[in-house]
Order: C-alpha cells, then structure tokens, then sequence
C-alpha cells in the first residue's frame, strides 16, 4: 500500500523542500495509475464476460455511441456499471493524473513562494486542460 510522505514542513510554517515534492507528485502519479488500471482491468473483464463471445466484424469501423463520446456520458454509463462505460473511464482517469500532478506543483511553487515556476506551470495546466476538453 502506498503512503503519503513524512509529514511535511508546510504544515510547520517553513518552505517545503524539493524531496517532499517530489515524494508527494511520485504518490500522486502512482495512484492515479494505480486506480485507472484498476478501473481499466474492471471494465476489461466485464466487457469480456459480457461480450466476449460476439463475433467481431472489423470489415467496417464502428465509433463509440454518442453516450460515450461526452464526460458526463461515460460517467453515467460507468455509474450504471455499462462495461464501455467503465473502460472510458479508466481512460479519464489515466488523463487526469497528470493534471492532479500539475495542479499539486502550481501548490507546491507557490508554498515556496517561486512566482516564475507557478506562472510556467499554470501556462502547463491551462494548456493540458484545453488538449483534453477541446473539441
């Protein structure tokens, strides 16, 4: 099981040095991973338990339905335990721990009171965000 690092020296008043940052974005890119896979292996063996003796027609290509093309269609259709639902869900997640990773630095520059490497990062967050919900 993964733990948090030690705790911090923010939470004593002083800058937190660049070992606890670096200790908290590995726990938080380790989890998002952790937790997307395990989304992923789920919907991976419902899909098969459910679909896995369909003949496959790969002689023309079939999109996604229109409920999964939209966050808030995969969320329900995962909510509802829609096995494709469950997969695109893993893949969100999987989008999303790099994102939790940029917006922990922007928190971490800014407890160190480093305005350059706040700015730059969220430059890098507004920049993931609109690669991810750009349509």
């Amino acid at each position: 099981m993964m733990t948090p690092p030690a705790q911090n020296a923010a939470s004593r008043n002083e800058a937190w040095t660049d070992k606890q940052v670096e200790e908290w974005i590995s726990v938080i890119l380790r989890t998002g991973v952790l937790i997307a896979a395990i989304v992923g292996v789920a919907g991976l063996a419902a899909t098969l338990a459910t679909q896995g003796g369909q003949a496959v027609h790969d002689s023309v290509f079939h999109g996604e339905p229109a409920d999964l093309r939209s966050i808030e269609g995969v969320v329900f259709d995962a909510w509802n335990l829609n096995s494709r639902g469950v997969v695109q869900l893993a893949i969100i997640l999987l989008l999303l721990t790099p994102v939790a990773r940029v917006g922990f630095s922007i928190v971490a520059f800014a407890a160190q009171r480093d305005g350059m490497y706040v700015l730059v990062t969220c430059i890098v967050l507004v920049t993931l965000l609109f690669s991810i919900l750009a349509k």
